[in-house]
This record gives C-alpha cells, sequence and structure tokens, in this order.
C-alpha cells in the first residue's frame, strides 16, 4: 500500500478538478466553493493560490501555451494566470438556468473539451448536461437529464469516454469518434453505498482507469472494462479526483472535501479538504489540450 503525504496546507472546502501542467512543473487544483485555484510544485514545494470572481470547477491548458480554458459557475472562459488572473468569457451552455454551473472535463485528443454541469442549489434536479466546446468557441450539448456529472475518463487514443451521473451511482461508457460524437452508450458500472459514490477519474499509462470515491475514503483503480484491480485507502472521506503528474507522471495528486462534513465528523478527518500525493507504482498520461 503506497503511503501518502500531504499538500496544499489550506483545506478546502470542494477540492477538485487536478492537472498536471508540465510547461511550468506544477499541479494545479482548485476549491469549488472556496473560489480559489491553488498551485503546487512537487520540485520546490512552492504553493501559490489565485481567488476567482465565482465558482471554478476545473483548468484545462490551451493548445498554443497561451493561458488556460477555464469552466466557472457561468460558463466557458479563457483564463491567465499570471502576472495576475484575467477572464475573457468564450460560451455559457446554461445562460438560461444561472443556478446549474461547469462541475467536471477533459480534453479529447482532438482538442475538444468535453464538460459536464449540475444545479447547485439542488443538486437532486437533473438539469445537468454534458457539453461539448470545439476549438472555434462553439459548443454542443450532447446529453441533457444528468444530475450530478463527473469524471470525465478518456482512452488517450480517444476510442472511448467514461462519464459518470454520481446521483445515480453509475458510470457510463461511450465510443467516441475524431468528430466529437459520441456513440453507442453503455453502462459501464454501477456502484453500491458501501463502495462509495463515483466521482472525478483518469487513466494511466497502461489505460486503466482510476476512480475518486465521495464517502468511500478511496480511489481504486479498474480494467477498461470496469475489473476492479485495487484499492487505496486515505484519510478522508470525500475523495473528488486525481491526477497523475511530476516530471516521471509517476506521482497521483488527490483532491478532496470537507465541504458538508459536521464539526463531529471534521474532528475525526482533521485532513478532510486537503490534497495528497502518492506513489501507486504506475504512469499516467500527459492531459490533452485544448485547441
Amino acid at each position: 500500500m503506497p503511503g501518502y503525504s500531504v499538500v496544499i496546507a489550506a483545506p478546502m472546502d470542494l477540492g477538485e478538478g487536478p492537472l498536471w501542467h508540465a510547461a511550468s512543473g506544477r499541479f494545479f487544483c482548485v476549491d469549488i466553493h472556496g473560489r480559489t485555484i491553488h498551485a503546487w510544485n512537487p520540485e520546490t514545494d512552492v504553493h501559490q493560490q489565485w481567488a476567482t470572481p465565482e465558482r471554478i470547477g476545473w483548468l484545462i491548458p490551451r493548445r498554443d501555451g497561451d493561458g488556460f480554458m477555464a469552466g466557472l459557475q457561468s460558463g466557458f472562459y479563457r483564463l491567465w494566470l499570471e502576472p495576475q488572473l484575467r477572464l475573457e468569457l468564450v460560451a455559457n451552455p446554461h445562460a438560461h438556468n444561472p443556478a446549474v454551473r461547469l462541475n467536471d472535463a477533459k480534453a479529447d485528443p482532438w482538442g475538444h473539451i468535453w464538460a459536464g454541469s449540475m444545479n447547485n442549489d439542488t443538486p437532486q434536479q437533473p438539469d445537468g448536461q454534458l457539453t461539448r466546446l470545439d476549438s472555434n468557441g462553439s459548443f454542443e450539448v450532447v446529453e441533457r437529464g444528468i444530475h450530478i456529472c463527473n469524471g470525465p475518463a478518456i482512452a488517450s487514443n480517444g476510442q472511448w469516454m467514461l462519464h459518470t451521473d454520481s446521483l445515480l451511482d453509475t458510470t457510463y461508457r461511450y465510443d467516441m469518434t475524431p468528430e466529437g460524437k459520441l456513440v453507442n452508450k453503455t453502462v459501464w458500472r454501477r456502484f453500491t453505498a458501501q463502495e462509495g459514490t463515483p466521482d472525478g477519474m483518469t487513466v494511466d499509462a497502461d489505460g486503466h482507469v482510476w476512480l475518486a470515491f465521495w464517502g468511500g475514503s478511496c480511489i481504486r483503480q479498474f480494467t477498461p472494462d470496469g475489473r476492479l484491480l485495487r484499492k487505496i485507502e486515505l484519510p478522508a472521506s470525500q475523495i473528488t479526483s486525481m491526477a497523475f503528474g511530476g516530471p516521471d507522471l509517476d506521482t497521483l495528486l488527490v483532491t478532496s472535501a470537507r465541504n458538508g462534513l459536521s464539526a463531529e465528523q471534521l474532528a475525526k478527518e482533521p485532513l478532510a479538504g486537503h490534497a495528497f500525493v502518492l506513489k501507486p507504482g504506475v504512469r499516467g498520461v500527459l492531459p490533452c489540450v485544448f485547441g
């Protein structure tokens, strides 16, 4: 069982969106409700943070290297961090319902962004949708009626994508086309209350899928067809997501949340909301970029 270290000393209310940014040698993650972007350099142990004007779910690098794409409460943005934070709206796929926010996203090998959303005020409502953002800034809503969108995880060759409705404890599989189409939707795996709620996910260099479990105090590794390979327990119940990174892509940054925990629960989980790093003995792949 690999050991872990705690990084980013400030606990996050709802830590999410871990990302390895090779160009700057930093891991990034966000505190959605805390409206904060965090960066951590594993070589220097330097931690930076930036406040955002609204909830933020993720960052994705741009192919041109000029800043990031970001998912905020009100839509897709171009975002620059240095010399200071700057935002430029690209598109808002739920302008008709301001209670809905972007929640989780990944880019695919062809430069599209696949982003899920959810109703921030009443997550039990099926107001979430899965949206594809294209490199020209146009978007298409490809699926509606989702409660809490999480994931996705995309195969390195772009042949398939996994996406989760966390309220239903169900992860779905789609075949993908280079044109940005999803076909042949099937149930990849349903999870039990004892396992926890499936949340963020990623893939490793062997094509295996890693899933974080909210309420499950762990991450799990699966084969591409959903067979469990192993479980790694962590000292927080609400594990939200993870990303491989570091110079050799062999370090896993795992995020967690303290949102919704009582004072009694927090006393039992002093590390809730922190980010953890561990060496699981496998390598990841570089994240795909937008554009």
